[in-house]
């Protein structure tokens, strides 16, 4: 360090400045004398000797030390001085900063927006407000609409951008609303008085009224209508003096029959203004004109000529080629002949003097046909032009007549003006007088004013007595405090002798310190009686002030009486306290006394405190001495058995040890849980701060670890507690505890799986991770996203560059996708069981990367692969984006994962796991962070296994969450299981007396919850629900919740777009909701304020969903979806920092908010219109699923080309222009998901379902005519046009098909145009139950059951259960059934429909059993379904609904009944109540208004399902399909109901677990096949059976011919015979153990020719028959397990139906 001596300088100015000092730049003079260093920071060179303050801060920096940054800036480091202030980005820094300040938080930077800005970095305008603060040089500019928009909005409503006002009111129009509409007259400005015009439809002046002739041509432009009069005057005028102008104009037009009809107007006018001159002039240039116009006819004419000829001999050239089949190259050569020969011809001169005479005469003879044909073309043309010239001449007279009228009009208007002119000018004075006037008077009010504050300082003394008042009151409310605290002791004493007494004293307490509050209410309430009111009121209307002067007076003199009442309050209340201490001491006597009584008999002692006592204390204050006598004489008749009492206590004491041992698991599994819910709270504070402190990021991984593993190891055990917990405790309070244990473990794994933080790699470990998603959603389309970062100079990767990435695919290498680095390119690698796909990404090598994440996502459709590549940057929004794609050549187009070899390995994979060649690589060496699969959330840290990872030696990188798009950070994910929580709420704002919540929401499902808060029976929710806002609240009002929805459909908020969201809450009794700064709807209420303090976001907890407010609420779901910028009145929340969030992670996923699936119900259909052509080179596929045989899937039509995709029984049918492609399988109604390709070429129309090809010659292949550019329009699900097929019934998702204008991607249904009835989340279709499905193979079909006979009469003949069995027999003929019990839901409209009803029911009762969460139970309505009624299943719980006037009533159970257990159900419609009875036990009710008591309802009555189309109106689509599940003693008014009238796809309740198969009864039924199935030559028939009875028929067919083939069995033998035209032959088999043992048997039948071979389980017999010559194949119908009467010949009559399970 430089010594201080010799920073200090001698003075040597002479004898004025001897032996001075003076210091260096940096240094200041200290008192001393001495240099020493100036403290600025580092931020200036200098500072002022003696204070040190340092002057020229630098760097954008304050203060006396430049140790601040000023208002506006911000600085570079969080704590400490700032080495360097930056302007506040708020939004732009510098250029566009429209912030007060700002300030960092949780590592990012927070702004305080000026007045007119709003958002997290004032990045928009706020609500009154418009402009763009992105764009540089603009600003927020208020709203000016004339005062003419909502008045129940508190800002004028205007664009947020442009400025123009929206829903302009008062009938008033115009950018600003300053005008009036058109049809109505009048200011909209100032007098706000626009009228309609009264003109019978025609059009008025906008200021006057006065009607206006009608228009040839109405102008669209409305803002000239304003001027049109003026406008008019002034052409006019300038027309007199622009007359030299038109004349040279005249002279240079230019010719043509349109300039000629000009001219002549113009002529005609100009002769009217100006005389015989222009008019020969006008006739000279008509002449002119008429001279040109003629021989640009005849050049015309020549033109036209030429081309005819050109045009002749290239037709004839061409028709030559064509006759003689010339290729092109001998018709080039042959033109070069001919060329050749002209050319030769041409240098020839032969008969020159006879063709010069010849062109002569011929010269001669055409100017001589010349002048004849013009003379005559003249004559025509004249001849012709006389009509139109006389019509013309009389036209311009009309118009000069009208312009004459107009020329006065215009004058009168003029001296209108100058009139009004002068009259403005006189108000103008006058106004200016009368402003002087003012002026005085305000000078007089504000005199007034100085004396009235003169005048209001004696209340303002006697409210300064007041405050002293109120602080003698704070001193009695401190000795009410020491006289609870002395009373507290007491009761602790009391507490040794008897619990209720300590009750009973706490009660008394209690009282004491509600008289306390009551006194400083009374104190606070004061408010000098309205004084400082007045005052203001006195200072705004100076007429009145004198009057508020003299209530003042009155009103202090009623203060200070207050104020001697308060005094003489105060003094009681300090005598009451005294009081009532004496009487809490006899009341402690007392108590002391009965206590030693009670010691004699504790039991006595235990009923004293249930019975006499509870009511004594109760009534304390009054007669208190009067009720201490009747305690003894109730004691003393007390004569309970001492044996009862024991036996009482014995129950009471195994009652208190099962529910000690309850206690001790659920506190055990209590502590298990309660560390990972700690731990996911540590995760997510850690995370906040993780740009900055690693140190807390390596703490959340370990603790992410610890809390996994020690989830692995506790679980297993966990749940051995829970199930012994249930087995032994039958109290309800343990059974929900042990619910709401499972319910923190769900969401414990839901955090785990959002936990976004990487893993370090090696290059030797690996993680194997829980993918959480169902891999038949992977079929057709897969879609995976991730973090990666490289190390660099890493020496192990430079040494061995290539690496492995992740795998997703089965364990046998087949079907898979990965990711790997190879050749210094990322690869992406998919195999759809052929051959694998390589992508590599060679626009982008690995080794360019940057040192931070960047984001890679893979994606497939079909066979179509993509890869994307985003490098992001640091320092700014910019991201440089890289695209590669790829396509199996092969047929394969789905990834078929099994589900239980299905692994998924991340960064290397395990010892003994075999890659593929093309991933077989060294393991990865960097970090890797999971983002998305499809559409759910994943992570690394949701594992099965890991390998080798330690993050104490290897830890993660840091990503920093802001290095993407800016929004991400301010953005969350909610995925439906989640929720955040914001407890006290007014520690960021106050509710007022304006009071507003603000969200913005980006969602494409319909329904969910957004906001929640709850206090007791008090409630507010805001809902979505199918796609509009739903708002019920309920602040304690007596006329109970008060609704607020969207009945008008202004705003749909499930369209994937962010909506902002307001909710209002003025002068506390009205509520307003603004979707988009668009005022949606509003309410009045009782005037109540808002009774919360926490507030629910997104969710809530299940207990909190199903309690008593359930019924209040739309739906109980989630949302799914993105939220940002949640607000109490203006203030902002960051969601995950507060404490009670649980479940939600930052970003916006755009994969999660496409809408890639659409449920169709039969009416419904989307449609879009986009650049395709289906008839030209095109590819398409798409997932379907559903339960209907028939329907249509797609439709397009291109003119009258028409291409659809269609179901028909069963079958997938494709229909392009007449070409007809059917699939021969029919089983694609079996409710399971399937997969469509489609393809058209010019040469061929393929059809794929499920890697099954069928293809078609195509053949119209000359389709040139058509544009592939145009726009044209397909329909899913249906369509509006009238077709052959119905719309279709289900699901269809991951459509794709290549257009003209971008790539292959999915279907987005969200930016369809057309969505009708069609719902985009979700897909309700539930596969059948598993004793109703037959396995598919080979020629297999649905079955259809017996059609001789009614389904009814057949169940009821199935529910006479037989269980004798034959003595060869494992198995009883029948199965055990449920008698009286139905199965419902093999199809979507499964059903029983009662057509018989009794005039008068209310009551309904039915039991049921499910292990479905929807499904309709019951239905019934009118015709136009107004009136109805449902009992349904939603979620699992039970909804009774039915209508009451124009109300809906809806009661909802809180439990879920989707147990498979029996529930007994009674539900009610009386005339005013609806009730709900569950079990006997639980009682739900809701009320309604009595006088909606006329209900009217027709058959039929609907059971386990309703007809298509039905219900849509009234119940949620999810609910309307068939109940899966078993119904049964249905009864009305208490009585059975008769037989169903119809019934569909109903089977008897079957008891015992059931597996694949198909059951055929006893009493009949059979299945039959498709006529795809051929009997002829050559075929193979294999199929298990399992039977109950020795004989029956197995398979059937029968062709017209007499041909046939039977297998049946007839006492345990198995025969097959066929009947080949020829004759009848037969072969058996008998097996050594018998058919009918219980257990499965393969049976086979081949044909070939005329060989038949039977195998019965590998025992094998044959037959050789007759041969038939004119054998052919042919197809017919199959029955399985039986057949019709009429079917069967004389030697099949003994057979009867089979009796099994067949697959």
């Amino acid at each position: 360090r430089v010594k201080e001596q010799t920073q200090v300088q001698q003075c040597m100015c002479g004898l004025l400045w001897r032996g001075g000092t003076v210091c260096s730049g940096d240094l200041q003079l200290h008192i001393s004398g001495k240099c020493s260093p100036c403290n600025c920071n580092g931020n200036a060179n200098r500072c002022l000797d003696g204070s040190g303050i340092c002057v020229d801060c630098q760097r954008n920096t304050t203060g006396q030390h430049c140790e601040q940054c000023p208002d506006g800036f911000i600085g570079d480091v969080v704590r400490g001085a700032p080495t360097f202030c930056q302007p506040c980005p708020c939004p732009l820094p510098e250029l566009a900063n429209f912030a007060v300040s700002c300030y960092r938080k949780s590592g990012s930077v927070r702004c305080v927006c000026k007045e007119n800005y709003a958002g997290p970095n004032c990045e928009r305008c706020a609500p009154g407000y418009y402009g763009n603060p992105l764009l540089i040089g603009s600003t927020c500019k208020k709203c000016d609409c004339n005062g003419n928009s909502d008045p129940n909005l508190i800002f004028e409503d205007c664009d947020e951008v442009t400025g123009q006002c929206r829903n302009c009111l008062h009938h008033t129009s115009g950018f600003k609303c300053e005008r009036c509409a058109p049809g109505y007259y009048g200011d909209a400005r100032f007098a706000k008085n626009c009228t309609a015009c009264n003109c019978g439809g025609r059009m008025c002046d906008s200021q006057t009224g006065e009607c206006l002739a009608d228009s040839p041509e109405v102008s669209t432009d409305t803002d000239c209508c304003d001027k049109c009069i003026w406008d008019l005057t002034d052409d006019i005028r300038l027309s007199v003096l622009t007359i030299d102008e038109s004349k040279s104009t005249l002279l240079s037009i230019s010719t043509g029959v349109a300039a000629q009809r000009h001219l002549n107007d113009l002529n005609l006018t100009t002769t009217h203004l100006q005389g015989t001159e222009a008019s020969s002039k006008g006739r000279l240039v008509q002449k002119e004109t008429t001279e040109i116009n003629n021989r640009a006819s005849q050049l015309v004419q020549q033109l036209n000529n030429i081309r005819d000829n050109i045009e002749e001999i290239s037709s004839k050239s061409k028709y030559y080629a064509i006759q003689q089949e010339l290729s092109p190259e001998e018709i080039a050569q042959k033109q070069s002949t001919a060329e050749e020969m002209l050319k030769e011809i041409k240098r020839r001169k032969p008969f020159t003097n006879q063709r010069q005479l010849a062109d002569e005469e011929q010269n001669a003879a055409e100017e001589l046909l010349q002048q004849i044909e013009e003379f005559h073309e003249k004559y025509n043309d004249t001849r012709s032009l006389v009509m139109d010239v006389l019509e013309q001449l009389g036209e311009q007279d009309v118009k000069l007549s009208d312009l004459e009228a107009a020329l006065g009009e215009a004058l009168d208007y003029v001296t209108q003006t100058e009139d009004t002119n002068r009259e403005n000018t006189a108000r103008l004075q006058r106004q200016e007088k009368q402003h002087e006037k003012i002026k005085a008077q305000m000078d007089e009010v504000n005199s007034t004013l100085l004396s009235a504050t003169t005048i209001l300082e004696g209340p303002q003394r006697v409210n300064s007595e007041l405050s002293e008042i109120i602080k003698n009151a704070s001193g009695f409310y401190a000795e009410i405090d020491g006289a609870k605290k002395e009373l507290q002791e007491k009761l602790a004493n009391l507490s040794l002798f008897d619990d209720d007494l300590v009750e009973k004293a706490m009660n008394h307490a209690l009282n004491l310190r509600r008289l306390a509050d009551e006194l400083d209410g009374n104190l606070y309430g004061v408010d000098s009686n309205g004084l400082v009111q007045r005052a203001i009121n006195a200072s705004n209307v100076y007429e009145n002030i004198a009057g508020y002067i003299e209530e003042a007076d009155k009103a202090a003199l009623l203060a200070l009486n207050t104020t001697n009442r308060v005094t003489d309050a105060a003094v009681g209340i300090d005598t009451q306290v005294i009081y009532h201490k004496g009487k809490s001491e006899e009341l402690l006597i007392r108590a002391m006394q009965l206590q030693r009584t009670a010691h004699d008999s504790k039991y006595i002692s235990f009923l004293l405190s249930q019975s006499a006592y509870s009511h004594r204390v109760g009534g304390m204050g009054e007669g208190q001495d009067t009720q201490h006598t009747p305690i003894f004489e109730r004691a003393h008749f007390l004569s309970f058995p001492v044996c009862s009492v024991e036996e009482a206590r014995e129950r009471l004491e195994q009652a208190q040890l099962r529910t000690a041992e309850a206690v001790s698991d659920t506190t055990t599994v209590t502590q298990a849980t309660t560390p990972m819910d700690e731990n996911v709270r540590l995760w997510s504070q850690n995370l906040q701060d993780f740009q900055h402190n690693s140190e807390a990021y390596d703490s959340a991984v370990h603790s992410a670890g610890d809390a996994v593993k020690k989830f692995s190891e506790v679980f297993p055990q966990l749940l051995d507690k829970l199930r012994r917990v249930e087995q032994k405790a039958p109290a309800n309070n343990i059974s929900s505890s042990i619910q709401r244990i499972r319910e923190l473990i769900a969401q414990t794994r839901s955090v785990a799986s959002k936990v976004q933080v990487s893993m370090m790699f090696e290059g030797q470990s690996a993680v194997e991770v829980n993918p959480k998603i169902n891999v038949e959603e992977l079929k057709s389309f897969t879609s995976m996203s991730l973090y990666i970062k490289l190390p660099k100079d890493n020496p192990q990767l430079a040494a061995s560059p290539d690496r492995f990435i992740l795998y997703l695919g089965n364990k046998n290498a087949k079907h898979y996708i990965g990711l790997a680095i190879k050749n210094d390119n990322l690869v992406y690698i998919y195999n759809l069981g052929g051959q694998d796909v390589e992508i590599p990404l060679d626009a982008k090598p690995v080794s360019t990367w940057p040192s931070y994440f960047s984001i890679i996502k893979i994606e497939r459709i079909g066979r179509h692969g993509k890869m994307f590549l985003t490098v992001p940057s640091l320092s700014s929004t910019a991201e440089e984006k890289f695209i590669k794609k790829g396509e199996v050549l092969g047929p394969g187009t789905l990834l078929n994962l099994e589900p239980e070899s299905a692994v998924f390995y991340v960064g290397g994979v395990p010892p003994g796991f075999k890659l593929p060649p093309s991933l077989n690589l060294p393991g990865f060496i960097g970090c890797l962070e999971l983002a998305t699969l499809n559409d759910d959330v994943i992570s690394l840290y949701n594992f099965k296994h890991i390998y080798n990872i330690d993050t104490t030696t290897s830890p993660p990188c840091a990503r920093d969450k802001l290095a993407f798009t800016q929004s991400r950070a301010v953005s969350y994910f909610f995925d439906g299981s989640g929720y955040a929580l914001a407890r006290n709420i007014e520690r960021r704002g106050k509710f007022s007396q304006v009071t507003r919540f603000d969200i913005e929401v980006r969602t494409p499902t319909d329904s969910g919850l957004i906001l929640l808060m709850i206090n007791g029976s008090m409630f507010f929710s805001l809902e979505m629900h199918n796609g509009f806002l739903y708002l019920r609240y309920d602040f304690g009002f007596s006329s109970g919740p008060v609704l607020l929805e969207d009945s008008m459909k202004k705003a749909r908020i499930n369209d994937a777009k962010f909506h902002e969201i307001s909710i209002i809450y003025h002068n506390s009794k009205k509520m307003i909701l603004v979707v988009d700064r668009r005022h949606i709807k509003s309410v009045d209420n009782e005037r109540t304020a808002m009774p919360f303090t926490d507030i629910y976001i997104g969710g809530a907890p299940a207990e909190i969903l199903h309690s008593s407010i359930s019924s209040h609420l739309a739906g109980s779901i989630g949302f799914k979806g993105c939220m940002k910028g949640f607000q109490f009145q203006k203030k902002d929340f960051n969601l995950l920092e507060e404490p009670g969030t649980l479940g939600i992670s930052y970003g916006c996923p755009e994969d999660s908010l496409m809408s890639r699936n659409a449920y169709f119900n039969g009416e419904s259909f989307i449609a879009s219109s986009q650049k395709v052509s289906l008839f030209n080179e095109f590819e398409g596929g798409f997932n379907f699923r559903t339960l209907q045989p028939s329907g249509l899937l797609f439709y397009y039509s291109e003119g009258s080309d028409v291409l659809s995709i269609s179901m028909e029984r069963g079958a997938v049918v494709l229909n392009a222009s007449g070409t007809k492609i059917q699939s021969p399988d029919r089983i694609y109604n079996d409710g399971k998901t399937h997969f469509i390709i489609t393809s058209v070429t010019p040469e061929r129309y393929e059809l794929t379902i499920d890697d099954k090809k069928q293809s078609k010659k195509n053949l119209v292949k000359d389709r040139a005519g058509r544009r592939p550019d145009s726009i044209n329009k397909f329909y899913f699900g249906g369509s509006p046009l009238r077709t052959q097929q119905a719309n279709f019934t289900g699901c269809i998702s991951n459509a794709y098909f290549t257009r003209l204008d971008q790539e292959v991607e999915v279907e987005d249904f969200q930016k369809y145009t057309e969505k009708v009835q069609a719902s985009l989340y979700g897909c309700p279709v539930e596969s059948p139950p598993v004793a109703l499905l037959h396995k598919k193979g080979k020629n297999s079909s649905k079955p259809k059951g017996n059609r001789n006979k009614k389904p009814s009469s057949v169940l009821k003949k199935m529910y006479q259960v037989d269980l004798q069995r034959e003595p060869q027999c494992h198995l009883p003929t029948n199965p055990k059934a449920t008698e009286h019990a139905y199965q419902f839901g093999g199809t979507a409209n499964s059903r029983q429909e009662f057509a018989h009803l009794p005039k008068d029911f209310t009551q309904f009762s039915i039991s049921l059993k499910t292990h479905s969460s929807h499904g309709m139970i019951f239905y019934i309505s009118d015709q136009k379904e107004t009136n109805f009624m449902a009992l349904f299943v939603a979620h699992g719980r039970l909804i009774f609904m039915f209508n009451a006037g124009h109300q809906k009533i809806r009661i909802k159970s809180q439990e879920k009944y989707n147990d498979g257990l029996w529930h007994n159900v009674i539900f009610i419609r009386d005339k005013n109540i609806g009730r709900l009875i569950i079990d006997g036990l639980r009682v739900l009710e809701e009320s309604f208004d009595g006088n909606a008591n006329t209900w009217q309802v027709t058959e039929p009555l609907y059971i386990g399902g309703v007809a298509p189309g039905k219900a849509v109106k009234n119940i949620q689509i999810n609910s309307v399909y068939s109940f899966s599940g078993c119904l049964s003693n249905l009864q009305l008014n208490g009585r059975s109901l008769p037989s169903a009238s119809q019934t569909f796809s109903v089977t008897p309740c079957f008891e015992g677990p059931s597996e694949a198969g198909t059951y055929f009864s006893s009493e009949g039924g059979y299945v039959v096949l498709d006529e795809s199935f051929s009997l002829g030559l050559k075929f193979e028939v294999v199929f298990e059976i399992r039977p109950r009875s020795s004989s029956g028929i197995l398979l059937h067919g029968h062709s017209v011919n007499g041909e046939y083939l039977n297998m049946h069995m007839r006492n345990g033998q198995v025969t097959v015979k066929l009947n080949n035209g020829i004759r009848d032959f037969s072969t058996s088999v008998t097996l050594k153990q018998s058919l009918c043992d219980g257990r499965w048997h393969r049976i086979a039948v081949i044909r070939d020719a005329n060989v038949v071979q039977l195998d019965v389980d590998s025992e094998v017999n044959h037959v050789v028959g007759p041969l038939n010559p004119r054998a052919i194949d042919h197809r017919e119908p199959v029955f399985i397990g039986g057949v019709p009467g009429k079917f069967l010949m004389c030697c099949f009559i003994e057979i009867k139906t089979f009796t099994a399970a067949g697959g």
